[in-house]
């Protein structure tokens, strides 16, 4: 649910939830909750330039007017389309997970709709983005994907995940991941097109490296 559970908080409230709710997610990675609460007492001022953002852009204002939700009623068709598409891969990609598009937690924080909504599509979308820029659901995978989302919105709970992230990994994760991801992560980041104001659902029936090029996205690097 994006409307009907939201509180609003004084500053010292947003203060306070958001301090314990790092602490939380630095002890317990794995607690979307915390970490959404975070994303939200922490980002407003950054998922108010992406709603800008998005109302500036044609496929963005489209996202906004019609309020598009990636939950499985709206995107189940994905796993029909053929081999080579976008939504092909996207279904694989939560296929082998067991990962369902309806466990995102629900946005409690925000003061508006619309940016109750940004907020809610920005987490909606991150599979999207595992996707396309063909990165693995572990630590070095999220943490790399963090980087990407910190230079795409902006949001301070991305630069401590990164930071967290960098924190637990083991002596040979970290030498893989500052020699190869980081950099990577950094270049594609910095090169691709808003991906907040991509209408994705409206590409699953694009060839995969079609919808890359479009978005001038360069996938994870290949390590040996």
């Amino acid at each position: 649910m994006i409307e009907g559970s939201r509180i609003r908080l004084k500053t010292w409230q947003q203060a306070a939830v958001a301090m314990g709710s790092a602490v939380g997610a630095l002890l317990d990675p794995r607690r979307a909750d915390l970490i959404a609460a975070l994303g939200e007492t922490t980002g407003k001022p950054a998922f108010e330039k992406v709603l800008q953002r998005m109302k500036s852009s044609p496929e963005g204002r489209a996202v906004l007017l019609e309020r598009s939700r990636v939950v499985s009623a709206n995107v189940g068709h994905a796993w029909d389309l053929p081999e080579n598409t976008f939504g092909a891969a996207y279904a694989r990609f939560m296929g082998s997970r067991n990962f369902s598009p309806d466990d995102r937690p629900p946005v409690r924080f925000m003061d508006t709709d619309e940016l109750a909504y940004v907020t809610m599509r920005a987490r909606e979308v991150h599979d999207f983005w595992h996707t396309l820029f063909d990165l693995p659901t572990n630590l070095i995978g999220e943490t790399a994907l963090k980087v990407i989302e910190f230079e795409q919105m902006g949001l301070p709970m991305c630069l401590l995940s990164v930071v967290g992230g960098a924190a637990r990994f083991s002596e040979k994760q970290r030498k893989l991941f500052y020699q190869h991801y980081f950099p990577w992560a950094i270049r594609a980041g910095m090169q691709c097109t808003d991906l907040m104001c991509v209408y994705y659902e409206r590409h699953f029936h694009e060839d995969l490296e079609d919808v890359r090029r479009k978005l001038q996205i360069v996938p994870s690097p290949i390590v040996p």
